[in-house]
């Protein structure tokens, strides 16, 4: 039997019981306190020469591209991280996966890409379009579990990492599996048959974060103290609501802060929010509460960004 990986810190655990209890409304409702909340991020359209741009070494090039995926793009390498193009994040189309927004780029534009970093297998982190799109022979990085998996889907050159082990994707670029709260399963029979991971991403003396899909844990503090400070972080700011479900596997704002100055983030941009309505909050609320948990904390409000879907951060 295949190894079963376990979140190595206490914390609330849910089953299959509590999805229905979630879903038929039997918990707490939840309600939105402003109405600008129901508004979802702006969406721009790349134009080829923006998804299309040289590979810099002098510093990194980072485009949202929507939910958890980023197009990373420096010191001579493309690496996308979780790309997902998919029209619905889940095994079937239905209505509540439906995405609702479209990508900021024509999928005709799409460089060649030098590998993908997948954070676990989830539908809306690991979609086999996307994939598919992008080649069988594209090197692949994802947490331990799941190269046997990708390797019967035809991926030819998967490799999977170990919390805090290394690779090197280029010449002068290395990454680190780092330590996440959360989940996978594809079916209902391999629940955490794979296990989950951030991304740090180190080229030209400059350090990017990806979080993962992650609850708050204690493992953001030993990031900090390993790999701080870290020039421009990734954070999970979305799908939280209803708290006494998603609190074990997904950050709200005011988490998501404490997360960035574990970490030691120098700059950060929100992700995993207004791409998918996945929960119960309101698709637009996240960045709200976000500026409020910032200005409580007496960070700058230009330190941990939200953007839109297609926008592009300089980071170096």
């Amino acid at each position: 039997m295949s190894k079963r990986f376990e979140n190595p810190w206490p914390h609330e655990r849910h089953g299959f019981r509590d999805v229905l209890r979630w879903k038929m409304g039997l918990g707490p409702a939840y309600v939105a306190s402003d109405p600008s909340a129901m508004n979802g991020p702006e969406w721009r359209l790349l134009a080829v020469e923006q998804i299309k741009r040289g590979l810099s070494t002098m510093g990194w090039q980072v485009t949202w591209l929507g939910h958890a995926s980023f197009l990373c793009v420096g010191h001579g390498v493309r690496l996308l991280i979780d790309p997902i193009f998919a029209k619905h994040c889940g095994p079937f189309p239905m209505p509540g996966l439906k995405r609702l927004y479209p990508l900021p780029f024509n999928l005709a534009d799409l460089p060649e890409i030098d590998a993908v970093l997948l954070t676990h297998s989830h539908y809306d982190h690991c979609d086999l379009t996307a994939l598919r799109y992008i080649g069988y022979d594209v090197a692949i990085y994802i947490s331990e579990g799941h190269q046997k998996w990708l390797e019967k889907k035809g991926f030819t050159q998967v490799c999977e990492i170990a919390w805090w082990e290394k690779a090197q994707v280029a010449k002068n670029v290395w990454i680190t599996a780092t330590p996440a709260q959360h989940f996978t399963a594809r079916t209902l029979w391999d629940r955490n048959r794979g296990h989950w991971c951030g991304w740090a991403i180190d080229g030209g003396g400059q350090r990017l974060w990806h979080a993962g899909d992650s609850g708050y844990c204690p493992g953001f503090v030993e990031i900090g103290e390993r790999l701080g400070p870290i020039d421009f972080g990734m954070i999970p700011i979305g799908a939280y609501e209803p708290r006494w479900f998603m609190k074990s596997m997904h950050m709200n704002p005011e988490e998501a802060v404490q997360a960035f100055i574990d970490a030691k983030c120098r700059r950060a941009v929100g992700m995993h929010w207004g791409t998918f309505a996945l929960t119960d909050e309101p698709l637009g609320e996240p960045p709200l509460r976000l500026a409020r948990a910032l200005q409580e904390r007496n960070i700058p409000l230009d330190s941990f960004v939200v953007g839109a879907i297609g926008e592009q951060w300089h980071a170096g």
